[in-house]
């Protein structure tokens, strides 16, 4: 059975689901539900409700379930920021890895994967592909690269220190079903909801102005969550760290015609202009050593997240 923390969030139920095609049970750690939802009802699924920083409630649930792996994709900082006192915050965010870690080592489970972030990257500057083997800047402009910074270097040292094979996965811009209808990162989850409502798109949660012109690698969850099922599964891996993305750069223009093509009478309009950036992730790694390809191109993407909410989901 494959441990999946996070397991009924965003990315989380979309890796459990590609899980299960490969022949895989899943055991669910949620902090607030212990029920299994009814899109999995039937399949080899457990949901255990344990808060993931109880590391003797996480360990209880190796009691009940014989575990072989970890996805650790549950959040791994405060969130939103202020929701905690910054240093009990902060001590959550670390010892929940320190827990899993720990519950892996009691369990003899031989592999863990752990959910990064693109925004790792930040601050390289130039065009092109963004290689997990490239020098990252030791600071960060928001936590959530920051705190998954320290993970990736925790896990490195874990690693050696305990024999388990820690995988960090740098994951990309993604959108589709169950994402938030509003990301502070870019733009497309508020596009597509507000074409399906049929209202003008509400941008007012972006750090940044959106542009029709500027870029980034935007992966489909569905697609996120297969290449993490691929990782987590695969026979032998080469390295401890994989990009998870589309392996594309996707600009903001795309995603309004691949809207449109569904709706044509979205009339989104953004600004011309941006900063011109064509970053986008590698994904050679993952290629490679799990043979995974996105299924996903920006039209059928957009598509089948329209679908999704025209059938009455709201996330």
């Amino acid at each position: 059975m494959i441990l999946v923390t996070g397991g009924l969030g965003f990315i989380g139920s979309h890796t459990v689901r590609p899980l299960l095609d490969l022949g895989e049970g899943c055991v669910l750690v949620q902090r607030r539900t212990g029920e299994v939802p009814a899109e999995f009802a039937g399949a080899q699924v457990t949901v255990e409700r344990a808060d993931i920083t109880d590391l003797t409630a996480l360990l209880d649930v190796g009691t009940r379930h014989k575990i072989t792996g970890i996805v650790h994709l549950a959040g791994s900082m405060p969130w939103p920021p202020g929701s905690d006192e910054p240093i009990d915050g902060a001590r959550k965010a670390i010892g929940s890895l320190f827990n899993v870690i720990e519950a892996a080592e009691a369990w003899g489970v031989p592999r863990v994967g752990v959910a990064s972030t693109i925004g790792v990257y930040a601050g390289l500057t130039g065009a092109g592909p963004l290689r997990e083997d490239m020098p990252v800047p030791l600071t960060a402009p928001h936590p959530i690269p920051s705190f998954k910074k320290i993970g990736e270097l925790l896990a490195d040292h874990l690693t050696g220190a305990t024999g388990i094979e820690i995988v960090n996965y740098r994951i990309s811009a993604i959108w589709g079903p169950r994402g938030r209808p509003a990301d502070p990162f870019f733009p497309a989850p508020q596009l597509v909801h507000a074409a399906t409502r049929g209202t003008a798109p509400d941008l007012s949660s972006l750090r940044f102005p959106a542009y029709a012109d500027d870029a980034i690698d935007l992966c489909y969850v569905k697609d996120c969550g297969r290449a993490i099922a691929l990782l987590q599964l695969a026979d032998r891996l080469n390295h401890r760290t994989y990009n998870v993305a589309s392996g594309r750069a996707t600009t903001n223009a795309e995603v309004i015609a691949a809207i449109e093509k569904v709706v044509p009478d979205a009339g989104i309009d953004l600004p011309t202009g941006g900063s011109g950036q064509r970053n986008y992730l590698d994904i050679t790694r993952i290629q490679q050593d799990t043979g995974y390809r996105p299924d996903y191109d920006t039209e059928r993407a957009a598509a089948d997240y329209i679908a999704w909410l025209r059938a009455g989901n709201e996330r």
